[in-house]
């Protein structure tokens, strides 16, 4: 149960998103616009603001903006129209944790918000002994295996505050990015599988029939294929380089983040990735991603 503080000019949406919070047992306050929210965030934090894009006196990146110049800790999840792609991928920048396209609120809310947590609350069990580390590089072969993502984002988080690169919420938007192009690496270069064909495959899950995924993983030539992920993470830069053993695919083709449209699902992830990250870049296969932070562009330093 999260404490959510809910921006939205709409009597009509205010509706639906409180009764989709709610019925996951959030506790929700809802602020009429921006300026208001950002009032309500003065006299109690919340967990997490959702906010709508378009709302008078001040609107979805405005509060964005505000919110993580005064209030850095408070991860914001912005909602926006078809029609508002350019503004979205700017709040990204600025600072926001993730976005929802509004025809996706239903599937996507409540498994955003916990996402978002569950990213900042990213135990630190590791904690004395990372307060130790100046620097550190590491490289893992991993198996196609989707429960091997999780752990592995978490140990990075956990060295990124170790070394206190960065704040919470910042934290956060890397291990998303991470958490992106290991699945990208995963299930479009190792398994070679589409969008539909993985959405195809939770349908099958849902009614117990054997998984496309747990199939590839265990046939030829998907089988012998693996993720080389390599971190460089240091007080004044993060640098990861993710690698599968899939063919690849054409990167010159890959759009710039502002042309990218939102309730496309095959562009949101590596709208994410461009958006979190200082630096994207591709090795000529295509099947290499290198991801770079620079502490004071994302940490605000």
């Amino acid at each position: 149960m999260a404490n959510v503080l809910l921006a939205e000019d709409s009597s009509t949406q205010v509706v639906l998103l409180r009764s989709l919070l709610e019925e996951d047992s959030h506790q929700v306050r809802v602020a009429a616009d921006g300026q208001v929210a950002l009032e309500m965030v003065a006299h109690q934090v919340p967990d997490v603001v959702v906010t709508d894009m378009q709302m008078p006196n001040m609107n979805g990146l405005e509060l964005v903006k505000s919110l993580r110049q005064i209030y850095p800790q408070v991860p914001v999840i912005l909602i926006t129209a078809q029609d508002s792609e350019e503004l979205a991928v700017q709040a990204l920048k600025e600072g926001a944790a993730a976005y929802l396209p509004k025809s996706r609120l239903d599937e996507e809310l409540l498994d955003s918000v916990t996402h978002v947590l569950s990213l900042l609350d990213t135990e630190m069990s590791y904690k004395n002994l990372i307060d130790c580390l100046d620097y550190y590089e590491f490289q893992f072969t991993l198996e196609n295996d989707p429960k091997l993502i999780a752990p592995l984002v978490n140990l990075i988080q956990q060295m990124a505050a170790g070394i206190q690169y960065c704040d919470d919420v910042t934290r956060a938007r890397i291990g998303m990015a991470l958490e992106q192009a290991l699945r990208n690496a995963l299930y479009h270069g190792n398994l070679e599988l589409s969008r539909d064909a993985l959405r195809k495959d939770e349908e099958l899950r849902v009614v117990g029939e054997p998984s496309i995924v747990d199939r590839r993983r265990h046939e030829p030539p998907y089988a012998d294929r693996k993720i080389h992920f390599r971190a460089k993470l240091g007080h004044d830069q993060l640098q990861f380089t993710v690698r599968d053993d899939g063919a690849g695919f054409d990167c010159a083709a890959v759009e710039p983040p502002e042309q990218k449209h939102l309730d496309d699902q095959t562009g949101r992830g590596l709208l994410l990735i461009q958006s979190f990250m200082d630096e994207v870049a591709f090795n000529p296969a295509g099947n290499e991603i290198t991801l770079t932070s620079h502490v004071a562009e994302v940490a605000g330093v």
